[in-house]
């Protein structure tokens, strides 16, 4: 038994796991929102293109079975998302967001305040004057004995991603075991250098590279409105495991050489989207100073007099 090709196969099985959940927290987040939005076309576009040649690649240089069964997996998926951007631009077209229908709660026509409109505008107050300024009251008045408590809405997300992380983990190794810890390379197949094989593989890691500058700018639009994050997390976690699944199972020069493309897109991929995680925490906190400045004010103002 080959401890090696051992730990290769189990980090095959992690990677595994996480890539077949990859997309599922993005095909939930564009079924709920009815819309694709979130996504750049051009970034699923050129992904799809880079695992049509992972794929054809992988089979032609007969490298292990991780990285074929990935690939495969990776080109249905991208199909699955490319399905649901254009099906919701057609049939679930979104409301527009320059005009909200403002909810009342009761019909009765006496109710009605003649000078609230029933339709709101970006001018148009959320609350009533006498409300608002008692809410700006509220939150901007210190208590000293009830002070304003910053919820820890990340951390308490944060504890989500990382048991989904370490459930995918296990699941991945469970996996491995449940299928007899067969070691990678006990399917007899042989790796072969193949000059056709490693051209794809190397257009593969270019359009996986590339593939995330159209996301990136993306984001700066929508703010990452519309994206899940665990996407990407699930992301990291397959991709290194992936590349660990390559390099546990030989150091050798000729092995490496042959697994360089897939080496290199998945390492440079894993900066691309640890950048992707930048841009959402950077966006969110954004997005929490302006629904509530009086907060933060308060806040800053008792650590100033602390």
């Amino acid at each position: 038994m080959n401890p090696r090709a051992q730990a290769s196969s189990a980090l095959g099985w992690v990677s595994i796991a996480c890539w077949i959940l990859v997309y599922t927290p993005q095909i939930l987040e564009n079924y709920q929102l009815k819309s694709g939005e979130g996504l750049s076309v051009l970034f699923v576009l050129i992904w799809l293109a880079g695992d049509i040649c992972n794929l054809v690649g992988a089979g032609l240089a007969g490298l292990i079975p991780t990285v074929i069964i990935l690939a495969i997996y990776y080109t249905i998926c991208d199909l699955i998302l490319l399905f649901q951007i254009y099906y919701y631009r057609l049939y679930d077209e979104p409301p527009s967001p320059t005009a909200t229908y403002v909810e009342t709660t009761t019909t009765s026509p006496d109710t009605l305040v003649p000078s609230t409109p029933l339709i709101a505008s970006e001018q148009t107050p959320l609350l009533p004057q006498s409300q608002a300024q008692a809410l700006k009251v509220t939150l901007s008045t210190p208590n000293p004995t009830n002070p304003p408590v910053a919820i820890p809405t990340w951390l308490s997300r944060g504890a989500q991603y990382v048991g989904g992380l370490a459930f995918v983990t296990l699941a991945g190794l469970a996996a491995w075991w449940i299928a007899g810890h067969k070691e990678a390379g006990d399917d007899g197949s042989v790796e072969v250098f193949n000059w056709t094989s490693q051209a794809l593989g190397w257009a593969s890691a270019a359009m996986y590279i590339g593939s995330r500058i159209p996301q990136i700018a993306k984001n700066r639009e929508t703010k990452c409105a519309g994206l899940s994050l665990a996407l990407f997390l699930f992301a990291i976690l397959g991709n290194v495991t992936y590349v660990l699944s390559i390099c546990v199972i030989s150091m050798d020069k000729d092995h490496l050489i042959l697994s360089a493309p897939w080496l290199a897109g998945s390492i440079v991929t894993v900066f691309l989207d640890f950048f992707v995680l930048g841009q959402f925490f950077y966006y969110r906190r954004e997005e929490g100073n302006l629904k509530h400045p009086e907060v933060h004010h308060s806040i800053d103002n008792r650590d100033e007099v602390a």
